[in-house]
């Protein structure tokens, strides 16, 4: 049997007539019809019902088994309407009385309804789609369901209006420009506006930013010290890089002739390792400060600062060294430092974790070990 499915799928038939839904049979479905049509001759709905009739009239005048049915969803939207339309779905296939396979024809008035082909399609196999537009106004259901959906959807909303709206501004703003005589660098402008989005939105950027500004929102209200330290920390990178510099200027004004590029590098960390070593240590602490806080210190995380000491005792022996500024019995025992320094830190903090810590800590780690492989 060929069931021939009208879809309305913001349910005009009921909200104008009052029929109750799902109309099932020749009779029935032709008062609807009328009663619509009756109600609302503008309607599109009104096409789909008369076209059902036609399509079943045709089949049955060949003898085929066909039955015609309406089934409607609601206005409340597109899932809470998909779910009504299956439901009344349901109810037209357990009333159709025959031993026959069932398929259906499903007759629509565009690309909105159609989006409920997916729930029919998982209840009866479907032959094909009838898609009825008034000859006058063909396609201009789907164009304006398009651009409905395009407007609805902020991302695509804003990948495709704003650099619509840059181009546009173009003309405008140049006219702009032409009035204060400065026509290049609006052009110029506009057209890095739009370069600097495209790149931001291909390289996601826009997301992340918007990450970030979350989690430093989050830690301002919770009153998270990290938020303080980065802040502090980005002042010192400034400085540091405003130090290596004016370290790398004075190295070139005391050398003769061209420097080297070992040199200059050496200049740029000798003159900034000490800031960059403070925006390290700073960041760390303000990390160990907020784990202390939220119960979750654990004794190896004081190992950072003393890492970062580490670090930059060994970058300032080496650009020193290469500046002529210290010998090499000086750079090994910096070197050495630095290693041993890190390496005690590493076993101090260690064997205190080994011996301070408590327990029930490592009692509910284990108890956590065991689920996850009791899950595997």
């Amino acid at each position: 049997m060929l069931l021939v499915l009208c879809v309305d799928l913001d349910d005009d038939l009921g909200r104008k007539t009052g029929f109750s839904t799902p109309v099932i049979g020749r009779e029935p479905v032709e008062e609807a019809a009328v009663a619509l049509a009756t109600a609302d001759p503008e309607d599109s709905d009104v096409n789909v019902i008369f076209q059902g009739l036609h399509i079943y009239d045709d089949l049955d005048e060949r003898d085929e088994s066909v039955e015609v049915a309406v089934v409607t969803g609601n206005d409340d939207g597109d899932v809470n309407a998909n779910r009504e339309v299956g439901d009344e779905v349901d109810t037209v296939l357990a009333s159709l009385s025959t031993a026959e396979d069932v398929t259906a024809l499903v007759v629509t008035d565009g690309a909105q309804d159609e989006s409920v082909i997916p729930i029919i399609r998982s209840r009866v196999p479907i032959d094909g789609v009838r898609r009825v537009v008034v000859r006058q106004a063909q396609n201009l259901e789907s164009m304006y369901y398009t651009i409905k959906q395009v407007l609805n959807d902020p991302e695509t909303r804003g990948t495709v209006l704003i650099p619509l709206g840059i181009l546009l501004l173009i003309y405008p703003l140049a006219l702009f420009g032409t009035v204060l005589e400065m026509p290049g660098f609006v052009l110029g402008t506009t057209s890095a506006l739009l370069g600097l989005y495209l790149i931001s939105r291909g390289l996601g950027l826009g997301e992340r930013l918007d990450n970030a500004v979350e989690r430093a929102r989050r830690s301002l209200y919770a009153g998270r010290t990290t938020l303080l330290a980065y802040v502090v920390a980005a002042a010192l990178l400034v400085l540091g890089g405003v130090s290596g510099m004016n370290a790398l200027e004075a190295e070139r004004a005391a050398t003769a002739g061209d420097v080297g590029a070992p040199v200059m590098l050496a200049a740029v960390v000798s003159g900034s390792v000490q800031w960059l070593a403070a925006a390290g240590v700073t960041t760390s602490l303000g990390q160990i400060t907020d784990e202390y806080i939220a119960g979750t210190l654990e004794w190896r995380y004081l190992n950072a600062p003393f890492y970062v000491l580490s670090i930059a005792v060994v970058l300032h022996a080496v650009s020193a060294f290469f500046l002529d500024d210290v010998g090499i019995s000086y750079l090994a025992t910096a070197l050495t430092a630095g290693t041993l320094l890190g390496i005690v830190s590493t076993l101090t903090f260690a064997v205190a974790e080994s011996k301070f810590s408590d327990p029930r800590d490592d009692e509910q780690e284990a108890e956590s070990e065991t689920r996850q492989l009791g899950r595997v």
